[in-house]
């Protein structure tokens, strides 16, 4: 990190293979692209679908696509990924696949941590809030063991990433986990036993961004999730319905809109006062867009642009800027959420505009 200004941790999302599951849920071969490809646009301007440019359509269980996603994140100042990690109780896991060949084989040569998705996977985005896909379930000590030896191998591996000498772990919804100062004494009681580094753990705080007082050692945002219109951000909804209204054009005229909003007036709302203690790491979000995933149930941030995201990391950068060089952590959301619209990687509109805004702040 000599020269860096910050470091930057992307969120990966390993939902780009298929797997049994959601085969049985979603159709044969489903993956992440399979909702990115046939997004629709739901009003004017809509700019959908992401078609991914360098990349293109990878299978995370080809390595040479794991390698070049290294390749690209290097170059433009990532410093490691904060993979997604689903450990849903009972030994029940999955998308384990990618993470589990990284971890085998040693390749790519790259920094990692975890992110423990800890969240029951259901219909709410697609309109079906009741239909339960996979359950979160937290049985108890035992479960929180075998979970821990489930990752050991990952735990002492050398690109574990840290802060103050532990190893990072976040948990995405850290007032749903039963006990949390449980668990994570008892991972750190195990660590110490196994002789592995301790647990820097990192709580992701939904709005209204309160700071969990179970003993995590710090927090950061998840952005825009439960924020909006909460924070000030602007809708978009009254001016786009008129404009459809004024077109001659009937494209649009009896779709229902999701709920739009204004990137620019969030990135200016994104850190109020609450987020800007040094309990907390800053979390930026260059795009958002889950209609491909949810269709007009889901939400926009309209209007994001290279140089507005540039200006949102610098932001984020300043925040940490007067902290030890190894808590000067900046989380990005994220590397490759396609069918969120939420991604760094290359595409066929932007090209590499966002990476280079990224690596030109991180770089000063």
């Amino acid at each position: 990190m000599i020269g860096k200004k910050a470091r930057l941790i992307a969120f990966y999302l390993p939902q780009f293979h298929p797997i049994p599951e959601n085969d049985e849920w979603w159709g044969k071969g489903f993956t992440e692209w399979s909702n990115t490809a046939k997004a629709k646009a739901l009003f004017p301007m809509h700019q959908v679908p992401s078609i991914p440019a360098d990349l293109g359509y990878y299978d995370l269980r080809v390595s040479e696509s794991r390698e070049a996603q290294v390749e690209l994140a290097e170059q433009y100042g990532i410093e490691g990924f904060c993979y997604w990690h689903y450990w849903f109780g009972g030994g029940r896991r999955l998308l384990e696949r990618p993470f589990n060949e990284v971890l085998q084989t040693g390749k790519p040569d790259f920094p990692f941590c975890l992110g423990w998705a800890n969240q029951t996977w259901s219909g709410i985005w697609h309109g079906s809030p009741d239909q339960i896909l996979i359950e979160q379930t937290y049985p108890g000590k035992n479960d929180i063991i075998d979970h821990f030896y489930s990752m050991l191998d990952a735990f002492h591996d050398h690109r574990y990433m840290k802060i103050d000498g532990r190893n990072i772990f976040c948990v995405y919804r850290p007032t749903d986990l039963q006990k949390p100062k449980f668990f994570m004494d008892t991972f750190r009681e195990l660590a110490e036993r196994e002789n592995a580094p301790g647990f820097y753990f990192i709580a992701i705080t939904d709005y209204p961004w309160k700071i969990p007082k179970d003993g995590y050692d710090a927090c950061t945002t998840n952005p825009p999730v439960g924020m909006l219109p909460y924070q000030g951000v602007a809708s978009l909804n009254d001016e786009i319905k008129k404009e459809i209204y004024e077109s001659k054009s009937s494209k649009f005229k009896n779709i229902r809109l999701p709920q739009i909003y204004s990137y620019k007036s969030f990135i200016r709302n994104a850190f109020p006062e609450v987020t800007r203690s040094s309990e907390f790491y800053p979390c930026v979000v260059p795009n958002w867009d889950n209609t491909p995933r949810s269709g007009v149930n889901g939400f926009v941030l309209h209007g994001s642009n290279p140089e507005l995201y540039g200006k949102h990391l610098r932001e984020a950068v300043d925040l940490v800027s007067d902290r030890k060089p190894d808590q000067r952590v900046v989380f990005v959301k994220s590397w490759n959420e396609w069918a969120e619209t939420n991604y760094l990687e290359p595409d066929l509109r932007w090209g590499r505009a966002y990476l280079d805004q990224t690596v030109n702040v991180i770089n000063g």
